[in-house]
């Protein structure tokens, strides 16, 4: 018999439909689909209705789910969240010996792909003459520094998950020379990943882009320190795309201030949006776009394809590729 299975979510979809273009009518196909997408508005009223519910696929909205509540649900067997981030649901999953699966790789596509533009259009010295010409109107005043183009120059990654790793392979396939900092990385995966595995302050002293990827733990809080901003090179970037908490917005701003020919292109902040009065709404040399890193439009169905070969797997008794157990939660941001 097919497993009884359920959708949980609850998004906005304008951004694209995670199980549309016919995902859900796979996943009809697959398993017996409770017909209701529950949420943590409904769950209560459907509550009665899911006691069969062997299998959730899930996306953005999926509800923290209480022991009480989970104890409604006695038959679940396994989670696949067709999405990135599992923080704000994960831990009472796995605690309740759940299993749980998710799409972080697929997620990860789009942003290593938006920080490799980002990165592109900083050799050309993009943004820092974007900001000259509008002040100047001067085609020489505008691009009177040292663009260094792509050619070999050194992009500085700090954190080598599946994003730091995906962004890896497409820096060096526009020749870059790759140098990274994360702890948990071996000399030995370091190597076949073509990176160079350097200190904190020695990426930042080297690269001419530094695009930071580390999770957002308690143990990474403002890791990223104003001493390591200041010692980033003549016209360098700093790209973040990770977490904005692991940076000291104090220290950030104030090399920002004093370095003009440095430029910060931030896709996150902490807080998010940042406060009203923060002097990065105000400096001419940050770039704040409002989250949009991960999957859109029709990138977003990747991760539900991605949960449906998981959940095949499953069932078939293959190996996993993207299981989410308690040690791999604990390393997640």
């Amino acid at each position: 018999m097919p497993k009884r299975a359920a959708l949980f979510y609850d998004y906005p979809v304008k951004d694209g439909e995670v199980f549309g273009q016919g995902r859900r009518q796979t996943i009809e196909k697959l398993t017996d689909l409770y017909p209701e997408v529950i949420n943590a508005k409904n769950f209560d009223e459907q509550a009665s209705n899911l006691a069969d519910v062997e299998v959730i696929f899930a996306t953005w909205g999926m509800p923290h789910l209480s022991d009480e509540q989970l104890g409604k649900m006695p038959k679940l067997e396994a989670v696949f969240y067709a999405a990135g981030n599992v923080r704000a649901f994960a831990q009472s999953i796995v605690d309740n010996g759940i299993m749980l699966v998710g799409a972080w790789d697929m997620n990860a596509m789009p942003v290593a792909e938006m920080a490799l533009a980002q990165v592109l259009l900083s050799c050309r010295g993009y943004f820092r003459t974007m900001r000259d010409y509008y002040e100047t109107h001067d085609h020489g005043k505008a691009k009177a520094f040292h663009r260094p183009g792509v050619n070999g120059e050194t992009i500085g990654l700090i954190g080598m998950g599946m994003i730091g790793k995906r962004l890896s392979a497409l820096l060096q396939g526009f020749s870059f020379r790759v140098i990274a900092n994360d702890p948990s990385l071996s000399k030995e995966q370091a190597a076949e990943l073509g990176v160079e595995i350097v200190s904190l302050e020695e990426l930042f002293r080297r690269s001419y882009i530094v695009s930071n990827h580390i999770p957002d733990l308690t143990s990474t809080k403002e890791v990223l320190t104003g001493s390591l901003f200041d010692s980033m090179r003549e016209g360098a970037t700093f790209i973040n795309t990770g977490r904005g908490a692991q940076v000291s917005e104090a220290g950030l701003i104030e090399t920002l201030k004093n370095r003009p020919d440095l430029t910060a292109l931030l896709d996150v902040t902490y807080p998010e949006p940042p406060d009203a009065d923060s002097e990065l709404w105000k400096l001419p040399n940050v770039w704040i776009s409002p989250h949009i890193g991960g999957s859109v439009g029709d990138e977003v169905v990747r991760m539900a394809d991605c949960m449906i070969e998981e959940f095949q797997a499953w069932e078939t008794g293959k190996p996993l590729r993207y299981r989410i157990t308690k040690e791999v939660l604990s390393t997640m941001g």
